[in-house]
């Protein structure tokens, strides 16, 4: 961990493209990640930790099997442990995540998913490697 100041606004300005998350910085054992979203993710679920959304700007809705939760700027949600959830942002939108560092995301692109879970989201899984928490 690092004693640095790190800029919310000027880190996104380092992501290039949607559903990439970037690791802004960590605590303890959770990364906050920073990331701009627009249209809808995978439908998933996070079996040992809960995930925080936070809105910097536009509107995040999350998608919960029973129910939408629609999150505006400087609005927060937690999506408890174990809750198939599914994000999606139909303007460009940028945001923070907070989750554990070993967390994954349990699901898959669509090719490998079941019929199930195909609607209402939109299958997709990018994976990035970057990490804006790094010097450099």
């Amino acid at each position: 961990m690092s004693d640095d100041v790190r800029n919310v606004l000027a880190a996104l300005s380092q992501v290039a493209g949607h559903w990439q998350p970037h690791r802004l910085t960590s605590i303890n054992d959770y990364d906050v990640k920073v990331v701009k979203v627009l249209g809808e993710f995978v439908w998933h679920t996070h079996p040992d930790t809960d995930e925080l959304f936070m809105v910097i700007s536009g509107e995040l809705t999350v998608r919960l099997r029973d129910r939408d939760v629609v999150l505006g700027p400087h609005d927060v949600f937690v999506v408890p442990r174990g809750v198939e959830h599914c994000p999606v942002a139909e303007l460009h939108t940028p945001g923070a995540w907070h989750a554990s560092a070993a967390a994954h995301v349990t699901g898959a692109p669509a090719t490998q998913v079941p019929a199930r879970q195909l609607s209402p989201c939109v299958q997709r899984l990018p994976s990035s490697g970057h990490d804006l928490a790094a010097p450099g």
